[in-house]
């Protein structure tokens, strides 16, 4: 693989004790552990600082908040219908790790959480009872009630996680950059995102993410006490039993992270999304069914319908009907999932390589917004109806117990006890494999992507998230830790409006790369040694004997290249070996990006008329092996193998040539400018 300048290109042969990077982990602790410790010595003080914090940034920002996730959609929209939408998320030959439905199956997984759990009954019915602009428990307000759901939990929340998310697969696997925050800011920094700028950006980033997991986790607590004081009887609103709650669920993600994420994270993935599926079928089926199918068609046409207009309400002419409706709500949602982007964002880019924006966008925007939209429509629109025709306003008087609300909605269905059961049963796997996914990307962020980090590191971002949720909790309980995300995102929604413009700037320098001329390397050839090339191209070459030409005419030809450059004083190097990651050439430059060519040993499957014949001469291998390019942008490049050692060194020069002439004006001076420069 190729690697950026300023990255670690030295493989190492045991693990290092410790991966952590100190310009990001030390100031993101000392933020996080100095609020902590002022919580637990001044709880009180605590408490009015977030609460005024909260109503500041609400008073202040409300209007940015809004203005940037709107941004955030559109920029999404527009990248995909425009030329960048056929970019691929890796090199042009890429293809898509996961299958199709596999991917989309990942991502309807992403778009279950907590919050679902907690909000499912929960923000409808609260919006029933005190509604934005409607009269309360009215048919307008159920109407309104499901609008705002929808709103909160559709498009914009997944547009928050794609920017992201397409941000990281973009840089990461096309420029082979860490899967972290601040390579979002190449294009604009360059190197610089090595520096103190980029450490900046990556603690903002990791305090970010321990507000939003915290929070979350603070839902988890509470709707698992209230789950367990239903159905067991136990005392659990006392703040040593939710303290224990959370110990006990901490040390169950650790055991998960300890295990592995194909061990730990995908067995408890696959078990809550199964647990989820069968809670919200039941709930269709057993519940006002017809009335859930009519339901969700109105929901989807006002929720289109009114798109626009609520992607910019502010209330700027006239205050919600409810006072404090539109920072306890809009505000409060934007801030958590901006907060919890890094999270998420970094899970979609995992499993995306390889596909294009547009697919990337469409994926995202669509399918795990869907099924929130579903899963809203089959509780909430179950819980305002049966609370009209059956409970006679019972829910709606316990709306505001938002953390027993989903069991007391269990009472009114068949085999209620054993509904619960299942509801905690998914609301403990979900606070454990959000507390072990979120160590795990914490670790990811405080590492700068580090590929082999000590168990114990997510051990310890573990511990954190739990301490932070715990002593949070103490302070205030979920008013607390609601205010740490919304003052903790503002930071964080600036970043990402640069990650924006980073992306940007990089897709246009994509596109410019590929306007100019890609012919291949085989332009050089003159047609000489024609008889020799054809015996190449009508025989199978093996891994050795691949791994040979890679020894003998492309080492070869990179080294004459790199003693020229050294002998006109330019600083040049070969990297690697006969290993899979190839061998390439290295012409470091400050400042910018260093160019690499570099080649690598790859497989692909037989063409069938091939492949009968392999198998006829007893070869079960069907695979052709090839020597093929790659460069510093990412891009994979093509099959060499019949290129003569001088053909070899042209397309070097060739590859260098477009560099220098890719270049902004400041590189192009600086590296014409740069002694014993080779013209051509």
């Amino acid at each position: 693989m190729s690697h950026p300048a300023g990255t670690d290109t030295e493989a190492t042969q045991t693990r290092p004790v410790t991966t952590l990077a100190a310009p990001v982990v030390i100031p993101a602790l000392a933020v996080v552990a100095g609020l902590l410790v002022y919580c637990v010595a001044y709880r009180q003080e605590a408490l009015a600082l977030f609460s005024g914090a909260e109503s500041w940034v609400t008073t202040h920002f409300d209007w940015f908040y809004i203005l940037s996730v709107t941004g955030f959609l559109v920029f999404l929209v527009l990248m995909a219908a425009s030329r960048f939408g056929d970019i691929r998320l890796g090199p042009d030959t890429a293809r898509p790790e996961y299958s199709f439905v596999s991917w989309i199956a990942m991502l309807f997984a992403a778009g279950m959480g907590i919050g679902l759990m907690y909000f499912g009954v929960g923000e409808p019915m609260q919006h029933y009872v005190a509604p934005a602009t409607q009269a309360a428990g009215t048919p307008a307000a159920a109407r309104e009630a499901m609008l705002s759901t929808f709103f909160h939990w559709g498009f914009h929340a997944w547009s928050v996680y794609g920017v992201m998310g397409l941000v990281l697969a973009y840089f990461g696997f096309r420029y082979n950059l860490p899967l972290t925050l601040r390579s979002g800011l190449y294009p604009v920094l360059r190197n610089g995102i090595n520096g103190p700028v980029g450490h900046i950006i990556d603690a903002f980033a990791l305090i970010g993410t321990i507000a939003g997991i915290a929070t979350t986790l603070g839902y988890g607590v509470l709707q698992l006490s209230a789950g367990l004081h239903q159905v067991f009887g136990w005392e659990t609103s006392s703040s040593a039993f939710r303290i224990g709650l959370i110990i006990v669920v901490m040390g169950l993600a650790g055991t998960s992270a300890a295990t592995g994420v194909d061990k730990g994270v995908r067995i408890l993935s696959e078990l809550n999304l199964t647990i989820a599926i069968i809670l919200m079928l039941f709930v269709v089926i057993c519940g006002p069914t017809t009335h859930l199918l009519l339901a969700f068609s109105e929901n989807v046409g006002n929720y289109l319908s009114n798109l626009v207009s609520l992607s910019f309400r502010t209330f700027a002419y006239q205050p919600p009907a409810t006072p404090g409706w539109f920072g306890s709500w809009t505000v409060q949602y934007w801030a958590w999932w901006i907060s919890w982007s890094p999270f998420v964002g970094m899970f979609i880019a995992k499993i995306s390589s390889g596909r294009t924006i547009r697919e990337f966008v469409i994926g995202v925007l669509l399918v795990p917004a869907t099924f929130n939209l579903i899963w809203m429509t089959a509780f909430g629109n179950s819980a305002i109806w049966i609370d009209s025709h059956q409970a006679m306003g019972d829910l709606s008087h316990s709306a505001g117990q938002v953390d027993a609300l989903l069991f007391h909605f269990f009472d009114f269905f068949p085999f209620s006890t054993l509904l619960s059961v299942l509801a905690i049963v998914l609301i403990a796997v979900f606070f454990i494999t959000s507390a072990d996914s979120g160590a795990l990307v914490a670790d990811i962020i405080a590492t700068r992507g580090a590929p082999h980090s000590p168990v114990w590191q997510r051990l310890f971002w573990t511990v954190v998230l739990g301490l932070t949720a715990a002593i949070l909790m103490l302070a205030g309980g979920l008013k607390a830790l609601q205010a740490m995300t919304l003052v903790a995102a503002l930071p964080l929604t600036i970043i990402m409006l640069l990650l924006c413009f980073g992306l940007w700037r990089g897709l246009k320098a994509d596109l410019a790369h590929y306007s100019q001329d890609l012919a291949h390397a085989t332009s050089f050839w003159s047609g000489a040694h024609w008889r020799k090339r054809l015996a190449q191209l009508v025989h199978r070459s093996t891994e050795e004997e691949v791994r040979l030409f890679l020894q003998s005419k492309v080492l070869s030809a990179m080294r004459q290249v790199s003693a020229e450059l050294q002998r006109r004083d330019v600083q040049a190097q070969v990297v690697g070996d006969n290993t899979e990651d190839g061998v390439h050439l290295v012409i470091p430059i400050e400042g910018v990006r260093d160019f690499i060519y570099g080649v690598r040993v790859t497989s692909r499957v037989l063409p069938a008329f091939m492949l009968a014949q392999a198998q006829a001469e007893d070869d079960d291998d069907g695979l052709v092996y090839e020597p093929v390019t790659f460069f510093e942008d990412g891009r994979e490049g093509y099959d060499i193998q019949h290129l003569r050692e001088e053909e070899i060194i042209a397309d070097i020069l060739r590859q260098y040539e477009r560099y220098l002439s890719l270049s902004s004006d400041r590189r192009t001076h600086l590296l014409h400018t740069a002694p014993g420069h080779i013209s051509h």
